[in-house]
């Protein structure tokens, strides 16, 4: 069967109004009701309340304030490594970056000017480099975290689509990353930029940075940004930096040489955040 099949009727779904509808319920606080509906949740996706921070259902107001739970401390040790994996997840695609070509899938590639936006100057920055795409699914723990240190230059909110993430639409959708509704992180570290994008999907009721708080909604039709050159927003590695309220993707773009990553790594392996992911080559 054509991968193109399983999601032909994502492009007949009023996903934008399905999202902003999801994201609605999902904020309201309901009582008896929203208790009933995160222990559905958690049954269904076999989700780990022992290592939360809060592992009682019913002390949870919202399915937002469970969905973006914080973990225990201790949960997650950080690896010493160069680059972590800034998520729970599992790995969708890495490895280097053609020219400005970022690997999706079989038979599906998209450009790094694309998916930062339209900024070619920006993109330029990673020719040649690596990436890393990694999935988030629904019983994911939803915060992101930062896979290095670094100094936050610009955020940049790209309206698009939201197709779903997984990797059934992935595999069917062309530039599936590149043309769904993201956030644009740009950081600078001792090794060079680096960015960490935020996509959003069906169902993502928002996106979320610490230094920020919520990005959208509002859902536009033009690209916001934002620049901190002149603040000293800094963020330490392993140091939360955002969040979905509703599961999704994130996409990171390092310059060259490309990195060395993690042996075990593989396509459709899952990783947890503090997982070893790349060192720097040496120069």
């Amino acid at each position: 069967m054509s991968d193109r099949l399983p999601v032909l009727p994502q492009y007949l779904f009023p996903k934008q109004a399905l999202t902003s509808f999801a994201g609605w319920v999902a904020g309201k606080e309901r009582g008896s009701v929203t208790t009933w509906i995160i222990r559905r949740f958690v049954a269904k996706y076999g989700v780990d309340m022992g290592e939360a921070l809060a592992s009682d259902i019913a002390s949870y107001r919202s399915f937002n304030d469970f969905f973006t739970r914080a973990l225990k401390p201790g949960a997650r040790p950080i690896a010493a490594a160069d680059l972590i994996s800034p998520v729970d997840g599992a790995i969708s695609q890495f490895g280097a970056i053609e020219g400005d070509q970022i690997f999706q899938a079989k038979g599906h590639r998209y450009s790094t000017t694309a998916l930062v936006g339209g900024d070619a100057a920006l993109a330029a920055r990673f020719a040649h480099g690596s990436f890393a795409t990694l999935y988030l699914s629904p019983k994911d723990y939803h915060r992101i975290h930062m896979p290095c240190d670094g100094r936050l230059l610009r955020m940049i909110y790209v309206p698009g689509d939201l197709f779903s993430v997984n990797p059934t639409t992935a595999r069917g959708v062309p530039g599936l990353f590149a043309r769904n509704e993201r956030v644009v992180c740009v950081f600078e570290t001792a090794r060079g930029p680096f960015v960490l994008v935020l996509v959003g999907a069906t169902i993502v009721g928002s996106m979320a940075t610490v230094w920020h708080g919520v990005v959208n909604p509002p859902r536009g039709g033009e690209v916001r940004e934002w620049r901190y050159d002149d603040q000293q927003v800094v963020l330490r590695q392993g140091e939360e930096m955002g969040r979905f309220l509703l599961g999704s993707t994130v996409v990171m773009l390092f310059p060259a040489p490309p990195l060395a990553f993690t042996p075990a790594w593989a396509p459709g392996r899952p990783v947890r955040l503090g997982e070893a992911m790349a060192q720097y080559r040496a120069d």
